[in-house]
């Protein structure tokens, strides 16, 4: 007991708590690193705890990530429109009809058939474009048809049956074509060979002519290709500006598939949750709204954080000096927001959500320090109970 009596009681206690909050990192549970700490990490000399960009989101960040936006299929492929002239090619399916000015020609039937005036035409049964680009027409021999339109080919047909046939008149249509179509597959009700008009399909045509989408729009993306080159964007961008909606060359292949968005969030939250994007294009503010928040009794505001790989000319765009590693050409980039800056919201609202970023809320220094408070109040009672009860002898 004298023990007690030698220590007093308000050393005891001050040492115990000097001891948890020298140690509170140890021992008291923290959701992740506070504002201090991730500001120091990037200031760290030691590569592997620095390896990554701390960037604050203000309207200079705002305006170098919106020059270096995803690519789009306007500026992929333009939006020219498909040359109106219809070129057959081989593989086609063409039909032919003939017409003479009189009956009793080749092509015609005489009148005394019991057929009144005679019939003054003749239809060549559909036939496919040969490898050599020719189909036969009787009279006329084989027709040179691919690359040329059915306009050309009726000129041709009528010039090498001159002579022969009574005012020979021609008509070329083509029924089937493998070389004016486009292929769309993937999510679609219908996939498949979409043939083309000269009229100009555009991406939204085909899609509905391939049965539409069967999947949510918010989930559906469209990749393009053409060429060689690709190009993805959600089918909710196309919908919501026409200057995606591009037009649909011969060969074209359109695939529309599944890839939910998502986000995360964790931290001093009111919701540590994945979130699935509910539309394409969220902000900040939206993607926050979602989970309720910053917890006002715990989040420190000047510690919101936003963390993604951006490619290594986005990096160097904000900043030239940056030392962090590229992986793949990536390199990892955290976005800090300070919530008590009056154009916060404003610059939240502008930053663009991507799929899988992560959001981080740190704990506000109080609110650490309420946890170690709370700890030492558990510790430190059953202490003071014994030292009255040491006071009392």
């Amino acid at each position: 007991m004298i023990v007690w009596k030698t220590l007093p009681r308000v050393g005891v206690i001050s040492t115990l708590l000097s001891a948890i909050i020298l140690s509170g990192c140890g021992i008291v549970p923290s959701a992740g690193p506070n504002r201090q700490q991730i500001t120091e990490a990037s200031q760290s000399k030691d590569p592997e705890i620095s390896d990554f960009m701390l960037v604050d989101i203000n309207r200079d960040v705002l305006t170098s990530l919106s020059q270096y936006a995803p690519p789009t299929l306007e500026g992929r492929f333009s939006n020219r429109k498909r040359p109106s002239k219809y070129v057959i090619g081989v593989g086609d399916a063409v039909t032919v009809t003939v017409w003479e000015g009189a009956a009793g020609g080749l092509f015609s039937r005489p009148a005394v058939d019991g057929l009144g005036t005679g019939s003054q035409s003749a239809a060549i049964p559909e036939q496919q474009v040969t490898k050599d680009g020719t189909i036969s027409v009787p009279f006329a021999g084989r027709i040179k048809v691919a690359g040329k339109t059915a306009e050309e080919v009726e000129e041709t047909i009528v010039s090498n049956l001159t002579g022969k046939a009574i005012e020979p008149q021609a008509l070329v249509v083509v029924t089937k074509s493998v070389n004016n179509t486009a292929t769309v597959i993937g999510e679609v009700n219908a996939p498949g060979r979409i043939m083309l008009t000269p009229r100009g399909e555009r991406i939204l045509d085909v899609i509905a002519t391939a049965g539409g989408n069967k999947i949510p729009v918010h989930e559906a993306f469209v990749v393009m290709s053409r060429g060689g080159v690709n190009a993805a964007v959600p089918l909710q961008t196309i919908m919501g500006r026409p200057s995606e909606n591009v037009y649909v060359m011969p060969d074209d292949t359109i695939s529309i598939i599944r890839e939910p968005q998502t986000f995360t969030v964790f931290g001093a939250a009111a919701r540590n949750a994945q979130v699935a994007f509910s539309t394409a294009g969220i902000s900040l503010t939206e993607a926050l709204a979602q989970v309720g928040g910053p917890m006002d009794n715990r989040a420190d505001p000047r510690g919101v954080y936003l963390m993604r790989f951006e490619t290594e000319k986005v990096a160097r765009a904000l900043n030239p000096e940056h030392t962090a590693s590229s992986q793949n050409g990536y390199v990892r980039v955290v976005y800090q927001l300070n919530m008590h800056q009056a154009d916060a919201i404003l610059l939240a609202s502008g930053f663009r959500m991507r799929n899988k970023d992560a959001i981080y809320i740190s704990n506000a220094p109080l609110s650490d320090l309420n946890k170690v408070l709370s700890v030492f109040s558990t510790v430190a009672s059953p202490i003071s109970q014994a030292t009255n009860i040491a006071d009392g002898f």
